[in-house]
């Protein structure tokens, strides 16, 4: 699937709070793909062939080394395809799907690929798939299904969609949620207009750089100045400086941070696979772990040299995740009681983060004993 240079859907929301990045990323040697996203358009391949009757079934599928499976398939495939009804309850949807859109000679180069198009009454439906199991999209003021909507507004051959409609819905589903927002087509002019304007400004020598949650998919964090200059600032701090009103904004730039030194990996990983020099880096071998060259010989040798049975194999309960996955096949339910949920220890959040504060029980029971000394 093609995708514009200057902007697509997906990094709508980045250039428009950041058009210097533009040139930035133009400038990067492009990604590798990966499992993941090579399972993820294997999945939206699926979807547009069940939905245009072009598939009887997608059980077995392929796309760059993924299958779908029928597990998969009931994870991810039938509950996007159940979802989808909460939508169109009735079944009167007219749709197009992996339908190319673009904004013609108002912006030259830029354009998209819309997973679903559709139109029930005086409302627009602009849907877009999400397959990942990572960050949760939410449907409010997205603005890769704004600029699908924008996109396809002004492209002739899914225009009729817009013509005369009172209200435009933005819909993510990802498996196993759907959201969705409903919005207006003056809404989604506004965003156009916000649009353009960064396009425009994006050629500029002196374009804006601004660092924000946008930066998080953004090919270029590993040489952008504000990247680096944010790592620059936050390395400069000593401890004793640092008091808890600034411990906080830190903690807020830390994820920014931790994307930032992963993709400067990522990026000197990429450069030396393709033999450029990184000085003082190159690419070794992981520390290898012994497997056996054939295990049926494996075993044969070790029983004949008066292993038992219990020291040559190992068995292992199956974990409670396991075992519910197993049940649901077999339409059953795990019984109450046999599974509890133990942490592992604690972790930093956000206050707003929905989980309740721990007892830090061991430090108030140290500082009351403290007390009676």
């Amino acid at each position: 699937m093609l995708h514009s240079s200057i902007v697509g859907g997906s990094s709508a929301s980045r250039v428009v709070n950041c058009p210097g990045s533009v040139a930035l990323v133009q400038k990067m040697p492009p990604k590798p793909s990966s499992e993941h996203a090579d399972r993820g358009t294997l999945l939206h391949d699926a979807m547009a062939g069940m939905l245009e009757d072009k598939i009887d079934s997608p059980i077995g599928m392929k796309y760059n080394g993924q299958v779908i499976t029928k597990e998969l398939a009931a994870e991810k495939l039938a509950v996007a395809y159940d979802l989808l009804n909460e939508v169109d309850p009735d079944n009167k949807m007219e749709f197009v799907v992996e339908t190319s859109v673009n904004f013609g000679d108002i912006l030259p180069g830029v354009f998209g690929s819309a997973d679903l198009l559709g139109r029930i009454g005086n409302r627009a439906i602009v849907l877009d798939w999400k397959f990942g199991d990572g960050v949760a999209v939410d449907a409010k003021e997205n603005m890769q299904g704004m600029f699908y909507a924008a996109a396809a507004m002004r492209t002739p051959a899914c225009k009729w969609i817009f013509d005369g409609v009172d209200e435009i819905e933005i819909v993510i589903i990802q498996p196993p949620m759907i959201r969705r927002w409903v919005t207006t087509v003056g809404r989604i002019k506004e965003f156009e207009a916000s649009l353009i304007s960064a396009v425009k400004k994006s050629s500029a020598p002196d374009a804006p750089i601004v660092a924000g949650k946008h930066c998080r998919w953004c090919a270029a964090k590993p040489v952008c100045p504000q990247m680096t200059g944010a790592v620059d600032r936050a390395l400069k701090q000593t401890l004793h400086e640092i008091d808890t009103t600034s411990l906080s904004f830190y903690l807020q730039k830390t994820d920014l941070l931790e994307q930032w030194v992963a993709d400067v990996r990522g990026l000197a990983y990429t450069m030396l696979e393709r033999d450029v020099k990184v000085p003082g880096y190159k690419l070794v071998a992981k520390r290898g772990a012994r497997q056996w060259v054939d295990e049926e010989k494996a075993v044969d040798a070790l029983k004949s040299l008066s292993l038992s049975e219990d020291d040559v194999y190992t068995k292992k309960l199956v974990s409670p995740a396991q075992a519910e996955k197993a049940l649901k096949r077999v339409k059953q339910e795990l019984p109450s009681g046999l599974a509890v949920s133990v942490s592992s220890g604690s972790t930093l959040a956000v206050e707003s983060d929905p989980r309740p504060a721990i007892l830090n029980i061991g430090k108030q029971l140290t500082d009351a004993l403290n007390k009676l000394n």
